[in-house]
Parts: structure tokens; sequence; C-alpha cells
């Protein structure tokens, strides 16, 4: 049973329900009014006007340590304006491990597109709460009034990966991009910039971990050269010796089929640890790996992207 929602209201007596409000007004200047600044943008979304519908504890509004805890109906856009037809959630994050941890929370509401939210560093043991707004397209339908959380991502703060912002104290970026997937074969580009001040040599390919869901390392996978796993045409990969100057980057990719050849034993592990080469700082990825029954994993060699 997912929580039930039927906007900015409040329970009404012996309906099993939530009666809905008049839609939350808008803060856009009426005629004649003197316009209102332009609020400035967060990665948090504005809390609307109103009174929130309370959450009750059911099945899709708490896991992994992520709950749902308020839902108003409507979303401040970045105009300053109360949008009726969208759907604000609010929701705590707590880190049950002895470390700081990133988490990725994506929501889910039917009839409105997905929301998703970074959240960390997160202190151990500490609680975050965090805010996101969810819409739909013009002339789409909400299907439902129920909120679940889709999923849940967690790595360890110190490996989160960094496409962007300061140059991490290694002097060098390593992050994945979304990859695709066809036919059965996953395909993600993993990406190595040097954004520091020296030289950064790299030898063949990335190393590899597989890490579950339960943030255990998984066993029994073969990493391979990509090659065996699939041809995925281009220039040959041969592993080599490679040296990225300050500003230079190369790309490596993994490859895996999502085969099932047996009732059990198939591979679903979220994470993937990647050190660029040998007693490299790791970066925890998010890649989805689901490697089916075939139990193998193909890696290209680092080489210089033009």
């Amino acid at each position: 049973m997912l929580l039930a929602l039927a906007g900015c209201g409040t329970v009404e007596p012996g309906a099993g329900g939530v009666r809905a409000e008049s839609p939350c007004p808008s803060k856009a200047p009426r005629y004649g009014e003197v316009p209102r600044p332009r609020p400035t943008a967060t990665a948090e979304a504005p809390r609307p006007p109103g009174s929130p519908t309370p959450v009750p504890s059911t099945t899709g509004t708490v896991r992994d340590g992520v709950r749902i805890t308020r839902l108003y109906s409507g979303a401040i856009d970045e105009e300053g304006v109360c949008r009726p037809s969208s759907l604000t959630a609010e929701f705590e994050v707590t880190n049950p491990a002895s470390h700081e941890m990133t988490y990725t929370i994506v929501l889910d509401a039917r009839g409105y597109t997905g929301a998703s939210r970074v959240m960390g560093p997160v202190e151990p043991g500490k609680t975050v709460r965090g805010r996101v707004a969810m819409t739909r397209e013009h002339g789409d339908l909400a299907g439902g009034t129920s909120v679940s959380i889709l999923s849940v991502r967690s790595v360890p703060s110190a490996e989160t990966p960094a496409p962007g912002g300061p140059c991490p104290a290694s002097g060098v970026r390593v992050y994945a991009d979304e990859g695709d997937a066809a036919m059965g074969l996953r395909v993600v580009g993993l990406h190595l910039e040097n954004c520091g001040k020296k030289p950064y040599a790299v030898d063949g390919r990335p190393e590899l971990e597989i890490i579950d869901a339960g943030h255990e390392r998984v066993d029994g996978v073969r990493i391979l050269p990509s090659a065996e796993v699939a041809q995925l045409g281009g220039p040959p990969d041969v592993a080599r010796p490679l040296t990225l100057r300050p500003g230079e980057r190369a790309l490596s990719g993994i490859v895996w089929r999502n085969t099932v050849q047996a009732v059990d034993g198939a591979v679903n592990a979220p994470y993937l640890r990647v050190r660029a080469r040998a007693g490299a700082a790791p970066v925890t990825l998010t890649p989805e790996l689901d490697l089916g029954t075939t139990g193998r994993l193909g890696v290209q060699a680092w080489r210089k992207q033009k």
C-alpha cells in the first residue's frame, strides 16, 4: 500500500482520506502590483504555502534509511509561482554507517515526473532533511495520489564522483556517463580527467571492484578485457601506458550482458568501486550492474580523448 495524498488539506474524520483544499495561491504579482524579487535558485525545492498532508507509515514511504515525512499540493517554480498541478514531498535521511555517506534518493508519483535529490555528506548517526518537487507535463493527468521511494543509493562521501566543481585532492576526476543499453548489452563510459597541475600516468585498464546493495564486495564475477564480452567497434582495445598532461582526459568503459542462463545465480549490484590505476584513491560509481548469470564484466583500456 502506498501513502495516500490529496494535496494541501486536512484529514477528514470518518472519510478515511484527505480533504483537498483550494489550490495553493500564486506568488505572481497581480495587475498593478510591484513585482516581487526573483528568488535565488537553490538545490532544494521551496515549500509551498498551505498545510501539509500527514504521511502514514506504509509500504513505499520508508526505505534504506529514507522516510517521506510530509507532502504538499503544488510546487514553487523559479519565478516564485506556486503551481497547483505539481507535488512537493519532504523526507529525512538517517545514516547508520560509521563514516560519512552521500545519498541519491529517487521519489516517484504516478502521473508525475520522478524527482531525485543528492544529500550529503551525512555524518554517521545523523539525520538530515530534504525536499523535492514533482511536476507533470501540460495536458497530462495525474494518474494517482500516491508517492513512494523508488530507489536509495549511498556511497562513502570520500568516494563520491566529482564530474564538476573543485578538483579533488588526488588531482584527477573519475566519473561515469549515463551509458547505453540495447538488446541485453550494457555499455557505460568511464571518464578520467587530469584537473591537477602535474602529469598523471595510467597503465592499462582501471581497477574495478563490484559492490552489492549492502555495500559488500561481490566475488565470483570475472573482470575481462571488453572484447571478450562484446565487440564495441572503434580503435583496438589495447592496454598501454598513457600519461595525461594537466587538462587532458582519458576514456575507458565497462560492458556486460544481462543474460540469464540458469535459475539461480543472477548478479545484481548497484555499485562499482573504480581506481584509475593501482593504488589510486577509489571512486564509487552507481552503474546498476545487472550481470545476469554470465558472471562476466568487460573493461576497456584507458585511451586518450581528443
